[in-house]
């Protein structure tokens, strides 16, 4: 794959940047320009199965911890066990349901990454174009799937820093983020690479 007529966010008019849309599955891409931010969301379906299968979590521990109590028992070992099964339980199940990630470019400036919750929370980390060494999008390939991942080489750090941290977005939803990194740090559009991830257990 390989980047072609690239071209800046300056040279377009805003009116074209605001209808550029993509979807599919669970994702829906969108891209916008605000005051000279160029700003691309990647929204997030809520999934049902895992919303019903938080509220088991939620009811499966509840259920544990008042057992004992309204039946008057002295908290025995069995007791202590079943609550911190039940706690474990919850804890895997429990959903943080994901309303959409945001890559906001402000030019001369950097990136901010941020995620957006459906509780109404907002992670942000803001990164200076000045430690953004160039944008990579690879193919990761693990025993049991396979996806794409947009990431960050920066300077001075071991690992990159993935941009969507919480979702897997399909590559045709990556590739206008990463050409308008690559325009944004100055960096030439290659050919995405393939990284292959072995499982730990494996020698």
């Amino acid at each position: 794959m390989v980047c072609n007529n690239v071209v800046s966010g300056s040279t377009r008019t805003m009116d074209q940047e605001q209808k550029r849309e993509a979807s599919g599955g669970i994702y829906t891409y969108k891209h916008r320009c605000s005051t000279g931010v160029d700003i691309h969301d990647v929204f997030i379906k809520k999934s049902r199965l895992r919303v019903v299968l938080s509220y088991i979590g939620i009811v499966f521990l509840l259920a544990n911890v008042c057992r004992p109590v309204l039946a008057k028992e002295h908290l025995s070992l069995g007791s202590a066990w079943n609550i911190t099964f039940a706690v474990f339980v919850a804890k895997c199940l429990q959903y943080k349901p994901v309303k959409r990630e945001s890559v906001v470019i402000m030019p001369a400036f950097g990136v901010q990454l941020e995620i957006h919750f459906w509780s109404g929370r907002v992670d942000r980390r803001f990164v200076p174009i000045g430690k953004i060494l160039k944008p990579l999008i690879n193919e990761c390939v693990t025993p049991v799937t396979c996806y794409w991942s947009l990431a960050l080489l920066l300077r001075d750090e071991e690992e990159l820093l993935l941009v969507f941290q919480k979702s897997r977005p399909p590559v045709k939803m990556l590739v206008p983020v990463w050409k308008a990194l690559c325009t944004l740090t100055n960096s030439e559009c290659q050919s995405p690479s393939r990284v292959y991830k072995q499982d730990s257990s494996e020698t």
